[in-house]
């Protein structure tokens, strides 16, 4: 028979104690170590892919296999990881972003135009401005939504800064330059300015849009101009329109000295005011510029209010009708006309005599 000594209370709580420990070194010595991946296992691009995969697969057999083909095909460049399934992904979040973002912008360009208390420039303006907003959120919720791991992308996202550093600063340049301008209201859509070709000819056009790059000017040719935004800011410009649509035009007559100068300024002001575009105020002026060479010089200085029209055509239509109240009045336009006086000498004496001699005998 055998006899079983009861322990105390003390001995028995430590060696459950010492149970307890022991147990929990047993647990933690045979837990198994959390696998982590390693810097030389490749990196996906879009880091959701394979849940995606496992989230279909255990749903639809057919499609959970399918996309697990597609991202069984990958190419790695370095530690990065491409599949063709990351292919696809992509270009779908792409389509969808760009296609809400489009609609967005279109939507906001409309609500934009309703606003009353805006004018031209300011819509203009608030378009562009929410233009950038829209594209620049619609960029990264596509980021977000693809889940793109951006430190795989850190040498593309290098070269990117680079390449606008250097190839994009004057676009970058371009926009901020046209933001200015709006901001400004120096340059608007419609005004009228003075536009000079590669071969220095100046002509007046009106801008038609301000772009992100560069501003749209159409002459009276048709020609359209595309100016960059940063010209308009470290060039001298020519605004025609900038705080008044008036435009004063003028146009030089000189007429002979026999001529009656008065009926000559009643004439111009009668061709002045028998010519249509020119305004009647501020009133047409005829000043008497100088007495020249050949002719009394008469300037008119009238005004259009429609730059954009043209200005060598009005000055053309003055001039006709000048002209033809000039042949009505018997006023002479003088030409240009020198005298020239011959001093007589022994040698001239003799030429003229030899001249005259061989002129009588042919005769």
């Amino acid at each position: 028979m055998t006899t079983t000594a009861a322990l105390p209370a003390d001995v028995t709580e430590a060696t459950d104690t010492t149970a307890e420990s022991t147990g929990t070194e047993e647990s933690t010595e045979t837990a198994a170590p959390t696998a982590e991946p390693t810097s030389e296992e490749p990196v996906e691009v879009i880091e959701g892919s394979q849940t995606l995969v496992d989230d279909v697969g255990e749903r639809n057999e057919t499609a959970g296999a399918f996309l697990e083909s597609l991202s069984s095909f990958a190419i790695e460049i370095g530690n990065l990881r491409i599949s063709l399934l990351d292919v696809f992904l992509v270009i779908i979040v792409i389509a969808l972003v760009v296609t809400v973002a489009w609609m967005t912008t279109r939507m906001s360009r409309s609500l934009i135009k309703r606003i009353s208390r805006f004018d031209s420039t300011q819509k203009l303006l608030a378009e562009k401005l929410s233009t950038i907003a829209i594209w620049a959120f619609a960029f990264l919720v596509g980021i977000d939504l693809l889940g793109i791991d951006l430190t795989a992308l850190a040498f593309f996202g290098g070269a990117f800064g680079l390449a606008i550093g250097f190839g994009l600063q004057k676009t970058f340049g371009n926009l901020i330059s046209g933001i200015l301008l709006l901001l400004d209201k120096s340059i608007k859509p419609g005004d009228v300015i003075s536009v000079t070709d590669q071969a220095g000819n100046e002509s007046v056009g009106q801008i038609r849009k301000i772009g992100i790059r560069a501003i749209s000017v159409i002459t009276r040719d048709q020609t359209e101009h595309l100016i960059p935004n940063e010209n308009l800011m470290i060039n001298q410009v020519v605004n025609w329109s900038y705080s008044s649509r008036d435009v004063r035009v003028r146009a030089p007559v000189g007429v002979s000295y026999g001529s009656d100068v008065n009926l000559v300024k009643d004439l111009l002001l009668r061709a002045v005011d028998d010519t249509d575009r020119i305004l009647k105020h501020p009133r047409p002026r005829v000043n008497l510029m100088g007495f020249g060479n050949s002719s009394i010089d008469f300037e008119v200085r009238f005004w259009i209010q429609d730059p954009e029209e043209g200005l060598s055509n009005i000055r053309s239509d003055v001039f006709f009708r000048i002209w033809e109240l000039f042949a009505e009045h018997n006023v002479e336009i003088p030409f240009p006309q020198q005298d020239l006086h011959l001093r007589s000498s022994k040698q001239l004496d003799r030429l003229i005599e030899v001249m005259s001699a061989n002129k009588a005998a042919e005769e």
